[in-house]
């Protein structure tokens, strides 16, 4: 008698139908699942694009944070890094792709800085401006460090008067001529006139208080209106930031500013502010910036913002760079003016 035995085929067949439909579930899944991840760090990747592109929305009230957002926007830029090894983690290419939308308003507003400047000209001078500190242990020392990159004007901040002598000493051989009042001072190449005091004293503060001036340059080019400045400080605490003296003293500025009769101008100065910074607008707003260099100035040690300012009308500036350390908890920043 002889039997049929084909038992274990059929299992075998049955069973391979129900595994390769779980591959196959499995791979679509996969590559579903690759487009459905990951939505929350593409949200951030939006919200973090839209803040570059348009700081403007955020409010200034409560707490000045509007302005806080504008003086450390460059900074934003790094919040690419977490959301990249997140998205890279999640294996979420939506994730990865909305990763271009910060990096493109990134290059859009910052990326012009990192071009090459314009060739100098032969109507170009060439300034200086630092807060040299009213604590530096070597003036002399920092006198020589500004007169070294070759500049026509020198506008300084914090000068008090044991160190001022020193100063003085230091850049009479290249600088024939130079003002100062209160704790600001300008020292040129070119003969001055007209200086005098500039009121950017906000209500509140003690009287004596007195930080800028406003002279006339007389360059081969014609004469330039000078203004060197330096605003309250800001701080950022509990409440916010605290930018009210500092915006009140740059709304005074910008209508010195204003009414100046001179067509050209150049202000220098510690603004305790950047240039995007719109508690500066009512000065910045009729003045022209540098488009190339960062030149972050502040701290020296560890720079996050440039503070330290060079604007001009009627005139354009070029690139804007700092110069090495000095006695300074700021970094000299300097760059090439072209007259127009």
């Amino acid at each position: 008698m002889v039997e049929r035995t084909d038992s274990g085929a059929a299992p075998a067949d049955t069973g391979a139908a129900p595994a390769a439909k779980a591959g196959v579930s499995r791979w679509v899944w996969e590559r579903r699942g690759r487009w459905t991840r990951g939505r929350v760090i593409a949200v951030l990747a939006l919200l973090t694009a839209l803040l570059l592109a348009f700081p403007g929305v955020v409010p200034n009230r409560p707490g000045h944070l509007g302005s806080l957002l504008e003086a450390f926007a460059p900074w934003l830029g790094l919040a690419v890094v977490p959301l990249f090894v997140s998205a890279l983690l999640r294996r979420s290419a939506t994730a990865l792709l909305s990763l271009l939308l910060p990096l493109v308003a990134w290059a859009f507003a910052f990326g012009g800085l990192f071009l090459a400047a314009p060739e100098p000209g032969g109507r170009d001078l060439v300034v200086v401006q630092h807060n040299v500190s009213d604590v530096n242990t070597d003036p002399a020392g920092t006198a020589r460090t500004l007169a070294g990159a070759g500049p026509d004007l020198i506008a300084l901040e914090e000068l008090v008067p044991a160190a001022l002598p020193e100063y003085e000493k230091a850049l009479a051989p290249d600088f024939r001529f130079h003002e100062v009042r209160g704790t600001v001072g300008l020292w040129s190449r070119h003969p001055l006139s007209d200086t005098r005091v500039v009121d950017i004293r906000p209500e509140g503060i003690a009287e004596g208080w007195s930080r800028g001036l406003r002279t006339v340059v007389h360059t081969p080019q014609g004469e330039v209106a000078a203004y060197v400045a330096h605003l309250p400080s800001v701080r950022v605490g509990t409440s916010g930031f605290a930018s009210s003296w500092r915006d009140e003293s740059a709304h005074l500025l910008g209508r010195a500013v204003a009414a100046e009769t001179v067509a050209k101008v150049i202000v220098l100065g510690d603004l305790n502010g950047t240039v995007d910074d719109r508690g500066l607008s009512p000065l910045t707003s009729q003045l022209n910036t540098s488009e190339r260099g960062f030149a972050f100035s502040f701290p020296a040690s560890f720079p996050l913002a440039r503070i330290d300012q060079v604007l001009a009308r009627s005139a354009t500036v070029g690139r804007i760079r700092t110069l090495p350390a000095t006695g300074s908890d700021h970094l000299p920043v300097t760059a090439r003016v072209t007259l127009g």
